[in-house]
């Protein structure tokens, strides 16, 4: 049988050998942190890591989490197959359990608001900023990431590729992931569009007038500030319809936003 080459044919194996796959996708220096055992159970033999990996589907959810009770996993990921066969990451989070939470993924009645993208819980928002959080992140972030993305990318080399594509949902993350060697598949023109907006005598100055918490003058100059305007919708649009990708172990060299800061 010939080795699997995407989240389909993966999904496809049995249990066991879908978890000896999507493991790989998890950076030693994580399971190092918390002290998580390589078979990724703990000492009472409850499993820490969960997947939703159905037979034929083409896409897999999984969850790494420190302590079996802890609402929140250390690691999240969204994975899905292209139409050519590559891996397309659509959401992945890495969570400190150690940081406060702020509810910014659902509402007070508990209803979901997809990390702010489908509805708002605008206090908690407002915490969240506050507290030095960019947008949809409900605890502070490990800052694990050149990690991950070894991680990662050793993962996609084991099925036999070379490039992979991954769906920012928030400005601040296209940001952040051309700085880690990331270029645009789609949506080059609209970072673009954003940096004009953001630079002297930008249409979007004006608008960082403190009408909301969310759009200080600091913006201008300030990448999670940014977000966090661009969030609260400082575009007229949605934040969508981004997607990058990336060639391993090669950088880019994409740069949208000069020397703006953090």
């Amino acid at each position: 049988m010939a080795a699997p080459s995407s989240i389909g044919s993966i999904n496809q194996l049995p249990e066991h050998e879908k978890i000896e796959i999507y493991r790989r996708v998890i950076p030693t220096e994580l399971l190092d942190r918390f002290r998580i055992p390589l078979y990724l159970h703990d000492v009472e033999g409850r499993p820490l890591f969960k997947l939703k990996a159905a037979p034929g589907s083409s896409d897999v959810e999984l969850a790494l989490y420190h302590r079996h009770d802890f609402p929140d996993p250390v690691l999240y990921g969204h994975l899905t197959d292209t139409l050519t066969g590559h891996i397309h990451i659509l959401l992945y989070i890495l969570n400190d359990p150690e940081s406060p939470r702020f509810d910014v993924d659902r509402l007070p009645d508990g209803r979901p608001t997809r990390f702010g993208t489908l509805q708002r819980n605008l206090e908690a928002e407002e915490a969240a900023l506050r507290a030095g959080l960019a947008p949809g992140q409900i605890r502070r972030g490990l800052r694990l990431l050149p990690a991950a993305i070894r991680a990662f990318e050793a993962f996609v080399q084991s099925l036999g590729h070379d490039l992979y594509f991954v769906e920012p949902l928030y400005y601040h993350n296209a940001i952040i992931f051309e700085r880690y060697g990331f270029a645009y598949q789609v949506g080059s023109r609209l970072m673009e569009r954003i940096q004009a907006g953001f630079s002297p005598a930008g249409d979007l100055l004006p608008l960082l007038d403190g009408r909301s918490p969310f759009r200080q003058p600091a913006a201008a100059n300030s990448i999670r500030l940014r977000s966090w305007a661009i969030h609260d919708g400082i575009l007229g649009q949605p934040f969508t319809d981004v997607t990058m990708y990336k060639q391993v172990g090669r950088h880019a060299g994409v740069h949208t936003c000069g020397q703006c800061g953090w």
